[in-house]
Protein backbone atom coordinates (compact mmCIF):
# COMPACT_ATOMS: atom_id res chain seq x y z
CA UNK A 1 0.00 0.00 0.00
CA UNK A 2 3.32 2.44 1.01
CA UNK A 3 4.25 1.58 -2.36
CA UNK A 4 1.25 2.56 -4.14
CA UNK A 5 1.68 5.83 -2.70
CA UNK A 6 5.16 6.55 -4.05
CA UNK A 7 6.72 6.16 -0.19
CA UNK A 8 10.37 4.89 -0.50
CA UNK A 9 10.62 2.14 1.52
CA UNK A 10 13.81 0.34 2.88
CA UNK A 11 14.63 -3.50 3.05
CA UNK A 12 16.36 -4.40 6.33
CA UNK A 13 18.89 -7.22 5.58
CA UNK A 14 17.34 -10.15 7.32
CA UNK A 15 20.77 -11.70 8.11
CA UNK A 16 21.15 -8.96 10.84
CA UNK A 17 18.55 -8.53 13.69
CA UNK A 18 15.67 -6.71 13.53
CA UNK A 19 14.94 -3.88 16.08
CA UNK A 20 12.97 -0.62 16.17
CA UNK A 21 16.23 1.42 16.51
CA UNK A 22 17.79 -0.18 13.98
CA UNK A 23 14.77 0.11 11.22
CA UNK A 24 14.77 3.73 12.46
CA UNK A 25 18.22 4.80 11.81
CA UNK A 26 18.08 3.04 8.09
CA UNK A 27 15.21 5.23 7.47
CA UNK A 28 17.12 8.13 8.32
CA UNK A 29 20.38 7.31 6.65
CA UNK A 30 17.66 6.53 3.61
CA UNK A 31 16.25 9.97 3.80
CA UNK A 32 19.12 11.60 4.30
CA UNK A 33 20.61 10.27 0.94
CA UNK A 34 17.10 11.43 -0.86
CA UNK A 35 17.43 14.59 0.86
CA UNK A 36 20.57 15.98 2.05
CA UNK A 37 19.59 19.17 3.37
CA UNK A 38 16.72 17.38 5.53
CA UNK A 39 17.07 19.63 8.97
CA UNK A 40 14.13 18.06 11.19
CA UNK A 41 12.95 14.69 10.78
CA UNK A 42 9.25 13.45 12.05
CA UNK A 43 10.05 9.56 13.92
CA UNK A 44 6.43 8.29 13.15
CA UNK A 45 5.20 4.17 14.77
CA UNK A 46 3.17 2.19 12.31
CA UNK A 47 0.38 1.95 14.94
CA UNK A 48 0.17 5.53 15.01
CA UNK A 49 -1.31 8.37 12.70
CA UNK A 50 0.20 11.71 12.91
CA UNK A 51 -2.34 14.85 13.92
CA UNK A 52 -1.93 17.04 10.70
CA UNK A 53 -1.19 20.32 13.13
CA UNK A 54 1.70 18.59 15.00
CA UNK A 55 4.91 19.15 12.61
CA UNK A 56 4.76 22.75 12.10
CA UNK A 57 4.25 22.95 15.83
CA UNK A 58 7.22 20.86 16.52
CA UNK A 59 9.57 22.60 13.83
CA UNK A 60 8.59 26.04 15.22
CA UNK A 61 9.69 24.78 18.72
CA UNK A 62 12.97 23.58 17.53
CA UNK A 63 13.60 27.13 15.62
CA UNK A 64 13.13 29.05 19.03
CA UNK A 65 15.95 27.22 20.77
CA UNK A 66 18.66 25.63 19.08
CA UNK A 67 20.02 23.58 21.61
CA UNK A 68 16.42 21.58 21.78
CA UNK A 69 16.80 18.58 20.49
CA UNK A 70 13.15 16.61 20.32
CA UNK A 71 9.42 18.22 20.20
CA UNK A 72 7.01 15.39 21.61
CA UNK A 73 3.16 16.53 22.16
CA UNK A 74 0.01 14.76 22.92
CA UNK A 75 -0.71 10.96 21.91
CA UNK A 76 -4.05 9.82 22.24
CA UNK A 77 -5.77 6.01 22.28
CA UNK A 78 -7.49 5.25 19.43
CA UNK A 79 -10.41 3.02 21.08
CA UNK A 80 -9.44 2.83 24.72
CA UNK A 81 -13.37 1.92 25.30
CA UNK A 82 -12.50 -1.40 23.66
CA UNK A 83 -10.16 -3.29 26.49
CA UNK A 84 -9.06 -2.59 29.89
CA UNK A 85 -5.66 -3.01 28.08
CA UNK A 86 -6.40 -0.27 25.72
CA UNK A 87 -7.35 2.20 28.51
CA UNK A 88 -4.15 1.62 30.21
CA UNK A 89 -2.55 2.85 27.63
CA UNK A 90 -4.81 6.05 27.60
CA UNK A 91 -3.98 6.62 30.78
CA UNK A 92 -0.51 5.63 30.42
CA UNK A 93 -0.25 9.00 27.25
CA UNK A 94 -1.43 11.79 30.01
CA UNK A 95 1.05 14.05 31.58
CA UNK A 96 1.20 17.51 31.26
CA UNK A 97 3.53 19.78 28.45
CA UNK A 98 6.96 21.55 29.47
CA UNK A 99 10.23 20.72 29.36
CA UNK A 100 10.96 16.53 29.40
CA UNK A 101 13.36 15.58 32.29
CA UNK A 102 12.60 12.19 32.68
CA UNK A 103 13.87 10.89 29.28
CA UNK A 104 11.60 7.61 29.77
CA UNK A 105 8.96 10.16 28.87
CA UNK A 106 9.73 9.90 25.18
CA UNK A 107 8.50 7.56 22.80
CA UNK A 108 8.56 6.80 19.09
CA UNK A 109 6.87 9.77 17.95
CA UNK A 110 8.78 12.41 17.99
CA UNK A 111 10.37 15.40 15.77
CA UNK A 112 13.75 15.66 16.06
CA UNK A 113 16.43 17.90 14.74
CA UNK A 114 19.00 15.62 11.96
CA UNK A 115 22.06 17.29 13.06
CA UNK A 116 21.69 16.55 16.73
CA UNK A 117 20.52 13.13 15.92
CA UNK A 118 23.58 12.38 13.81
CA UNK A 119 25.81 14.10 16.25
CA UNK A 120 24.36 11.58 19.43
CA UNK A 121 25.32 8.59 16.80
CA UNK A 122 21.37 7.38 16.50
CA UNK A 123 19.51 4.73 18.20
CA UNK A 124 21.19 2.18 19.68
CA UNK A 125 20.39 -0.84 17.63
CA UNK A 126 21.15 -3.16 20.45
CA UNK A 127 18.35 -2.12 22.60
CA UNK A 128 15.06 -3.87 21.77
CA UNK A 129 13.42 -1.68 23.89
CA UNK A 130 13.41 1.81 25.25
CA UNK A 131 15.89 2.99 22.69
CA UNK A 132 13.73 6.18 22.97
CA UNK A 133 15.00 6.84 26.71
CA UNK A 134 18.44 6.09 25.65
CA UNK A 135 19.39 8.77 22.38
CA UNK A 136 17.03 10.94 25.30
CA UNK A 137 19.76 10.47 27.76
CA UNK A 138 22.81 10.86 25.25
CA UNK A 139 21.22 13.77 24.14
CA UNK A 140 20.62 15.53 27.08
CA UNK A 141 24.37 14.36 28.40
CA UNK A 142 25.63 16.44 24.83
CA UNK A 143 23.68 19.67 26.09
CA UNK A 144 20.22 19.09 24.20
CA UNK A 145 17.19 19.55 25.64
CA UNK A 146 13.64 17.73 25.24
CA UNK A 147 9.99 19.56 25.15
CA UNK A 148 6.26 18.60 25.10
CA UNK A 149 3.99 21.26 23.51
CA UNK A 150 0.89 21.67 24.66
CA UNK A 151 -0.45 20.31 20.81
CA UNK A 152 -2.22 17.04 20.04
CA UNK A 153 0.44 14.80 18.30
CA UNK A 154 -0.44 11.40 17.09
CA UNK A 155 -3.41 8.74 18.23
CA UNK A 156 -2.40 5.26 19.05
CA UNK A 157 -4.01 1.70 18.45
CA UNK A 158 -3.09 -0.39 21.06
CA UNK A 159 -4.83 -3.27 20.10
CA UNK A 160 -4.16 -4.86 23.18
CA UNK A 161 -7.12 -7.54 24.39
CA UNK A 162 -5.31 -10.02 26.08
CA UNK A 163 -3.76 -10.30 29.31
CA UNK A 164 -0.62 -11.98 27.72
CA UNK A 165 -0.14 -9.13 25.79
CA UNK A 166 0.01 -6.94 28.53
CA UNK A 167 2.09 -9.20 30.31
CA UNK A 168 4.81 -9.21 27.54
CA UNK A 169 4.53 -5.77 27.19
CA UNK A 170 5.19 -5.44 31.02
CA UNK A 171 7.92 -7.95 30.51
CA UNK A 172 9.42 -5.60 27.73
CA UNK A 173 10.07 -2.64 29.80
CA UNK A 174 11.68 -4.44 32.93
CA UNK A 175 14.26 -5.32 30.16
CA UNK A 176 14.35 -1.94 29.06
CA UNK A 177 15.20 -0.89 32.33
CA UNK A 178 17.83 -3.14 33.03
CA UNK A 179 19.44 -2.49 29.48
CA UNK A 180 18.93 1.76 30.52
CA UNK A 181 20.11 1.25 34.23
CA UNK A 182 23.37 -0.97 32.57
CA UNK A 183 24.07 1.74 29.67
CA UNK A 184 23.38 5.57 31.72
CA UNK A 185 22.11 4.63 35.36
CA UNK A 186 25.27 6.12 36.64
CA UNK A 187 25.32 9.16 34.87
CA UNK A 188 23.42 12.75 36.07
CA UNK A 189 20.46 10.87 34.46
CA UNK A 190 20.44 7.79 36.61
CA UNK A 191 18.12 6.13 33.33
CA UNK A 192 16.20 3.51 34.61
CA UNK A 193 17.67 3.46 38.02
CA UNK A 194 14.27 3.60 40.48
CA UNK A 195 12.08 1.42 37.87
CA UNK A 196 14.37 -1.52 37.80
CA UNK A 197 15.27 -1.38 41.48
CA UNK A 198 11.62 -1.28 42.37
CA UNK A 199 10.92 -4.42 40.34
CA UNK A 200 13.92 -6.29 42.13
CA UNK A 201 12.57 -5.02 45.17
CA UNK A 202 8.66 -5.97 44.97
CA UNK A 203 9.16 -8.38 42.15
CA UNK A 204 11.79 -10.84 44.05
CA UNK A 205 13.12 -9.67 47.15
CA UNK A 206 10.15 -9.51 49.03
CA UNK A 207 8.12 -12.10 47.81
CA UNK A 208 11.42 -14.31 48.37
CA UNK A 209 12.32 -13.13 51.90
CA UNK A 210 8.39 -13.58 52.77
CA UNK A 211 8.34 -17.15 51.78
CA UNK A 212 11.50 -17.89 53.90
CA UNK A 213 10.48 -16.82 56.71
CA UNK A 214 7.07 -18.61 56.66
CA UNK A 215 8.11 -21.11 59.02
CA UNK A 216 10.30 -19.36 61.49
CA UNK A 217 7.06 -16.82 61.61
CA UNK A 218 4.09 -19.55 61.68
CA UNK A 219 3.11 -17.81 58.37
CA UNK A 220 2.90 -14.25 59.58
CA UNK A 221 5.59 -13.00 56.58
CA UNK A 222 2.23 -13.83 53.95
CA UNK A 223 0.30 -11.35 56.13
CA UNK A 224 2.93 -8.77 56.23
CA UNK A 225 3.82 -9.85 52.20
CA UNK A 226 -0.13 -9.05 51.14
CA UNK A 227 -0.32 -5.63 53.72
CA UNK A 228 2.91 -4.26 52.13
CA UNK A 229 1.40 -5.14 48.19
CA UNK A 230 -1.89 -3.44 49.81
CA UNK A 231 0.40 0.08 50.65
CA UNK A 232 2.20 -0.06 46.90
CA UNK A 233 -1.25 -0.17 45.33
CA UNK A 234 -2.65 2.34 47.53
CA UNK A 235 0.64 4.46 46.82
CA UNK A 236 -0.54 4.02 43.08
CA UNK A 237 -3.89 4.91 43.35
CA UNK A 238 -2.81 8.30 45.04
CA UNK A 239 -0.72 9.17 42.34
CA UNK A 240 -3.06 8.71 39.91
CA UNK A 241 -5.50 9.92 41.79
CA UNK A 242 -3.70 13.29 42.30
CA UNK A 243 -2.76 13.55 38.83
CA UNK A 244 -6.70 14.23 38.21
CA UNK A 245 -7.92 10.18 37.32
CA UNK A 246 -11.54 8.94 37.89
CA UNK A 247 -11.49 6.35 40.62
CA UNK A 248 -11.87 3.52 38.47
CA UNK A 249 -8.63 4.48 35.91
CA UNK A 250 -6.75 5.30 39.12
CA UNK A 251 -8.17 1.26 40.98
CA UNK A 252 -7.03 -0.14 37.32
CA UNK A 253 -3.68 1.01 36.95
CA UNK A 254 -3.28 0.22 41.07
CA UNK A 255 -4.09 -3.28 40.41
CA UNK A 256 -2.33 -4.26 37.21
CA UNK A 257 1.10 -2.19 38.22
CA UNK A 258 1.41 -4.30 40.93
CA UNK A 259 1.09 -7.48 38.89
CA UNK A 260 3.56 -5.44 36.20
CA UNK A 261 6.32 -5.66 39.31
CA UNK A 262 6.77 -9.53 39.08
CA UNK A 263 7.28 -9.15 35.11
CA UNK A 264 9.61 -6.27 34.92
CA UNK A 265 11.38 -8.27 37.00
CA UNK A 266 11.29 -11.78 35.07
CA UNK A 267 12.39 -9.20 32.04
CA UNK A 268 14.96 -7.86 34.11
CA UNK A 269 16.37 -11.63 34.03
CA UNK A 270 15.82 -11.82 30.90
CA UNK A 271 18.37 -8.77 29.67
CA UNK A 272 21.17 -10.70 32.13
CA UNK A 273 20.89 -13.83 30.18
CA UNK A 274 20.88 -12.16 26.97
CA UNK A 275 23.86 -9.70 27.74
CA UNK A 276 25.79 -13.20 28.87
CA UNK A 277 24.81 -14.55 25.31
CA UNK A 278 25.76 -11.13 23.34
CA UNK A 279 22.49 -12.09 21.09
CA UNK A 280 19.20 -10.11 21.44
CA UNK A 281 15.89 -10.48 20.32
CA UNK A 282 13.16 -8.09 20.32
CA UNK A 283 10.05 -8.75 22.55
CA UNK A 284 6.90 -9.11 20.40
CA UNK A 285 3.69 -8.72 22.35
CA UNK A 286 1.30 -8.35 19.26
Amino acid sequence: MAREFGVRLVQLDASRPYSAARGRNEGLREALRCWSDVLYVLFLDGDCVVEPDFPKAAVTALIQNPKRAVVTGHLSERSPESSIYNRMCAIEWRSPAGPIENMNALGGIMVIRASAFLDAGGFNETAIAGEEADLGVRLGLAGYSAIKVDRAMATHDAGMHRFGQWWTRAVRNGHSLAHRYATHGRTRFKDGQRGLRSAIFWGFVLPATALLLIWPTRGFSLLLLLAAYGLLGWRIYRHYSRQGQVKSDALLMARFLVCAKFAEFLGAVRYCINRLRGKFHIIEWK
